[in-house]
């Protein structure tokens, strides 16, 4: 009888350990997920006289987020008619802003699938085109080329989409685009 009592603890002792283990792990990836994330602060869009052909999507990190690693990160944007999923390229990358915002990358490059980045700052120099990481105070811009998506954005149009991280909390886009375009450059959500 001894002897099967020290078994049945010796089973019971590496279940808890097992069970105690797996629970630290899953408190610590539900922390991860609930305390990291970003925000899009603002977006922007490049305009012709009829249509917006690219859009600029400002993001930053959540407060208190860990890293954000951009590769692991997609857009999903719809128009109401065409809906669109982008990942990024490392192609289309600039550490700095360059005779404009929108001049910076070369938009004919980006495709109805991939977005650019362009860095407005980062901190610690931890965004580069190979491993485009932001961490806390960072802010990037994403950029799309709204002709390759929609064939361009009509005036009237409602956009609404998520910028989705790795993990944590996904940032919201949605606008609705003006009347008529006026000015080149429109700020279309605040």
């Amino acid at each position: 009888m001894i002897l099967v009592a020290g078994i049945s603890a010796s089973v019971i002792i590496q279940t808890m350990n097992t069970l105690q283990e797996q629970a630290f792990i899953t408190g610590e990836e539900t922390l991860r997920d609930v305390s990291s994330g970003l925000e899009v602060t603002i977006v922007s869009g490049y305009a012709n006289s009829t249509h917006i052909t690219q859009l600029a999507i400002f993001i930053t990190p959540i407060a208190a987020s860990t890293e954000i690693d951009l590769r692991y990160s997609y857009i999903s944007l719809t128009d109401s008619s065409t809906k669109v999923v982008l990942n990024y390229t490392a192609s289309c990358f600039s550490a700095s802003v360059s005779g404009g915002l929108f001049s910076t990358i070369n938009a004919s490059n980006l495709s109805a699938t991939t977005y650019g980045v362009v860095v407005i700052r980062d901190v610690d120099s931890s965004c580069s085109a190979s491993t485009p990481i932001i961490n806390e105070r960072d802010l990037v811009v994403l950029l799309l080329n709204a002709t390759a998506c929609f064939s361009g954005i009509s005036t009237r149009t409602k956009v609404v989409g998520t910028v989705f991280p790795e993990y944590g909390i996904s940032g919201v886009i949605g606008f609705s685009t003006p009347n008529t375009y006026i000015d080149t450059i429109i700020e279309l959500q605040p």
